[in-house]
């Protein structure tokens, strides 16, 4: 081996030991909430391996959109009736570097629920651009220096406020929207705002509140998007669709679905919630032939799951975490970890993390047994997900913005 290429060998393993992974969307590079990041921190508190803290203007439960040194989180405040912003805050040190207006907006479509927020869908950042979302009160895209590109709304009566975040495929934002008066799924060109194909859900229509999916099955894509009543999968190219699955009841989702080795995961959201288990290489209503699994206990209303090799783990909105086997939907244990969730948990560095409303995060290690690493506590209300980028875990509270980070 020659002196040079040891060197371009040596410059290489240290620029992939320095890369950190983005966080771009809601939950995560896979939507799923899985990091590849290591040597996070296991153990925190309002000083503990604190690196910073800053204060968040408004109110939003928009989880932390992480991306070229930047964090990108959405707000609402009462300037002028109704001010939706776009903030966002340098990694390194915290400090706010944009905060800027995206839509003035009077009282709200509909009311908004105690839980909710008008700021709760995360952006999305891609390059240079940052996608921000206010369900029926407007979409949009800005430069990453904070100037509007383009602004678009599309209304619906939504009775507890928005929720669900976009997700980009290709040159296409989609995102559903589900109202009781009017219920869709939509696609965007990235590059404008204009509707490149919009999808009607069938009736009865109801609200719901969820995030789509986009995965890989076989060798085609789909965007996966709870709706009330049911599943469905799409094409994302057209928003034909490609199969569904329903589930009686259910309305009001907010989970986003989790997908691995060609089994979708979605909970089936009010009255009564269920985890089913779904084969996505169906066409059609599959409802009676590519449903695996139904599990009717601890199945959450508002956090998603998370699959973490041969077990998917859920944690219920009272504070019951289980953990299934994936493919039986065999319940391997179930644990009260304490408190309220909102927050989706996430896996990272061989744990899984879990975040109460109450702020306690509580840290496991995966397996088919329950054993708890650490109970960590911050002294305000986080109802909104973690995100994970540059070896530190960020939480957003009602008041702050957190970054954590393990002592060196």
């Amino acid at each position: 081996m020659t002196r040079s290429i040891l060197v371009w060998l040596l410059l290489m393993g240290v620029a992939g030991a320095a890369r950190a992974e983005d966080w771009p969307q809601f939950r995560g590079p896979t939507g799923q909430g899985i990091s590849t990041e290591q040597h996070l921190p296991l153990e925190w508190s309002d000083t503990r391996n604190v690196n910073w803290k800053t204060q968040v203007p408004g109110l939003g439960w928009s989880s932390p959109a992480i991306a070229g040194g930047r964090i990108w989180l959405t707000t609402a405040t009462a300037e002028g009736g109704g001010s939706l912003r776009a903030l966002a805050f340098d990694v390194a040190s915290g400090r706010q570097l944009i905060n800027v207006e995206v839509f003035r907006v009077g009282r709200p479509t509909g009311e908004v629920n105690p839980k909710n927020s008008r700021a709760s869908p995360t952006p999305v950042v891609d390059g240079d651009r940052v996608y921000v979302h206010f369900g029926a009160e407007g979409t949009a895209a800005l430069t990453t220096a904070g100037q509007i590109v383009w602004k678009t709304t599309f209304p619906y009566i939504s009775q507890h406020g928005n929720g669900g975040s976009p997700v980009l495929y290709r040159d296409l934002l989609i995102f559903s929207c589900d109202g009781y008066d009017t219920a869709f799924v939509i696609a965007l060109d990235k590059q404008t705002g204009k509707v490149r194909w919009k999808t009607p859900r069938p009736k009865p229509i109801s609200q719901a509140y969820s995030t789509p999916l986009i995965i890989r099955v076989g060798d085609r894509d789909q965007v996966v998007s709870l709706g009330a009543f049911r599943v469905a999968a799409y094409e994302p190219e057209t928003g034909r669709e490609i199969w569904t699955v329903t589930y009686g009841d259910g309305f009001s989702n907010v989970p986003t679905p989790v997908f691995h080795d060609g089994i979708v995961y979605v909970s089936t959201g009010f009255q009564e919630p269920w985890m089913l288990a779904v084969r996505a290489d169906g066409k059609g209503d599959v409802s009676r032939t590519h449903v695996v699994w139904v599990e009717r206990r601890g199945a959450p209303l508002t956090p998603s799951p998370v699959v973490v090799g041969e077990e998917l783990y859920l944690v219920s909105d009272t504070g019951v975490a289980t953990c299934l086997d994936r493919k039986t939907g065999a319940i391997r244990w179930q644990q009260r970890l304490g408190g309220n969730f909102s927050a989706s948990p996430i896996a990272a560095d061989g744990r899984i993390y879990f975040l109460s409303e109450e702020g306690v995060g509580t840290v496991i290690a995966p397996g088919r047994e329950f054993r708890k690493l650490a109970t960590n506590r911050l002294n305000e209300t986080t109802f909104a997900s973690m995100a994970v980028s540059d070896g530190s875990i960020f939480i957003r509270s009602d008041r702050h913005l957190y970054r954590i980070t393990a002592e060196r």
